[in-house]
């Protein structure tokens, strides 16, 4: 056996010299971006900077009911999201089928919006509240910040300057004129050096989507092997006891000794760190989704027709006056507008009982989405909990949770004040949580409620993997040399 043990370990020996010459520039890269991704987010159109780009709503120039503009969007079936809101001066109905498809119908007339001109497009971003000195940089149809596909119904782009000191720049959509996506100069900056690196998101990569998902889980693959042999090398290497002649635990020195020594107390948090992000992509579909289907979502409207029946004048009637948005729709077979303010605020319309849903009208409602399975819970969340909480973003509270007994032990969290369904967790996304979220973010409350204390135990441990991947770049430069 001790040939064959001997010759194993020169293979483990040369597996993670090689293996970790060709990744360790990856893992400082990951090491450096992550820390910068603590603090600036890829960018993305928030629900607050949506609803500041909206003009208010100009009631008295809708005269198209919704069904007559789902009749000229060509829509069958109630769709996936129908919307009364404005384009420039003109009310519309956006809508978006379930096959993804969207349409804008104005309100003022039931014709179908098909384009938008450069100078409509800068009148729209005239009317975010940021907008000082709006200027057109011209037409994109895909770039660095609109490189995934949520955006390709809405391609291409007329891309604003909105003049601000923020240098933000507006992505209005050439084809409904709708806001996709805005970026202040601060985040299209140091993305370069947080997103962009550690999800190697290159736009000519990144545009295809398997093919990118493939890379990248190829790439973290080997990187994995690389810091599993890593770790095995350091602890055979190691001498607690029987100390090494110098008197040290590491037979190696200078920025080999800072490698295996660094590798000793951080190496489990970098095999860690990269397992975790190897599983963010969902390796062989293992963690179901976390969206409701549309299935699901048609029970619990209890209405598939394409129409919704309530009035517009008691619509009007019941909106605040700086409204800028109605999202309509269905709930348990009852039509209802949910309508949004310019501050943020939320009102239910209209029916004749009462406005806003009830709990008990939810629950009932909420069967509707897994009927072949009972209910087992109903729970009525006050505060954030290890599964539905905020962190660089906000989640919406109180939220009511009802899960079932069916075989993936589903839960689903329904917005007690609009009814809408926000998430579906099964066990495989709570699993999910455990094996990504929780050892990748760290986003656990004690430390997210402490945030200083959150930020000091993600930089400590990025250090030690810094550490042990600069040490290797150098000792790997060396050994090509």
């Amino acid at each position: 056996m001790r040939p064959l043990i001997k010759r194993g370990k020169r293979w483990l020996y040369l597996t993670h010299r090689w293996l970790g010459i060709v990744t360790c520039l990856l893992f400082v890269t990951w090491f450096a971006s992550g820390l910068v991704m603590m603090y600036v987010g890829f960018p993305s159109l928030t629900e607050a900077e949506h609803r500041n780009a909206l003009p208010l709503l100009a009631w008295d120039q809708v005269t198209v009911t919704p069904r007559e503009a789902l009749e000229a969007g060509g829509q069958t079936r109630f769709p996936r999201d129908l919307r009364l809101t404005m384009l420039d001066r003109e009310p519309v109905y956006r809508m978006v089928g379930w096959d993804g498809r969207q349409a804008t119908i104005s309100a003022v007339a039931p014709r179908p919006i098909t384009g938008i001109e450069a100078n409509q497009a800068l009148a729209i971003a005239g009317h975010d509240r940021r907008a000082i000195r709006t200027r057109l940089l011209g037409t994109v149809d895909r770039d660095q910040w609109s490189v995934t596909a949520r955006y390709d119904p809405l391609r291409p782009f007329h891309l604003v300057a909105l003049g601000d000191p923020d240098d933000t720049h507006l992505y209005v959509s050439a084809r409904t004129g709708q806001i996709a996506l805005d970026t202040t100069g601060r985040e299209r900056l140091w993305n370069w050096f947080g997103a962009i690196p550690h999800w190697i998101y290159l736009t000519p990569l990144r545009a295809q989507a398997t093919l990118w998902r493939d890379v990248v889980l190829w790439v973290s693959g080997v990187a994995i092997v690389g810091a599993v042999t890593g770790l095995w090398v350091g602890l055979l290497s190691v001498r607690l006891r029987r100390r090494y002649a110098s008197g040290s635990v590491s037979p190696y020195r200078g920025w080999a000794a800072w490698h295996h020594i660094g590798g000793l107390i951080g190496g489990l948090t970098l095999l860690t760190f990269v397992a975790s992000g190897w599983l963010s992509m969902n390796p062989n579909h293992w963690f179901g989704p976390r969206t409701p289907s549309q299935t699901m979502l048609e029970r619990y409207a209890g209405v598939t027709d394409a129409r919704w029946d309530l009035d517009l004048a008691a619509l009007r009637a019941a909106a605040c006056p700086d409204a800028v948005e109605a999202r309509l729709g269905w709930l348990g077979g009852r039509a209802q507008a949910v309508l949004v303010c310019r501050d943020g605020a939320v009102s239910v319309c209209c029916a004749a009982t009462s406005a806003a849903p009830t709990l008990s009208e939810l629950v009932t409602a909420a069967r509707r989405l897994l009927p072949d399975a009972s209910l087992s819970e109903a729970t009525l969340l006050t505060e954030e909990d290890a599964y539905w909480y905020a962190h660089h973003g906000l989640r919406r509270l109180p939220v009511l949770r009802v899960a079932f007994d069916d075989p993936d032990a589903t839960w689903f969290h329904l917005d007690p004040a609009t009814g809408e369904v926000l998430n579906r967790a099964d066990r495989s996304s709570r699993t999910y949580r455990w094996l990504f979220n929780a050892p990748h973010s760290f986003d656990f409350r004690f430390l997210l409620q402490r945030r200083p204390a959150w930020d000091a135990v993600l930089w400590l441990l990025s250090t030690a993997g810094l550490i042990i991947s600069i040490s290797g770049v150098v000792i790997g430069w060396r050994r090509l040399r």
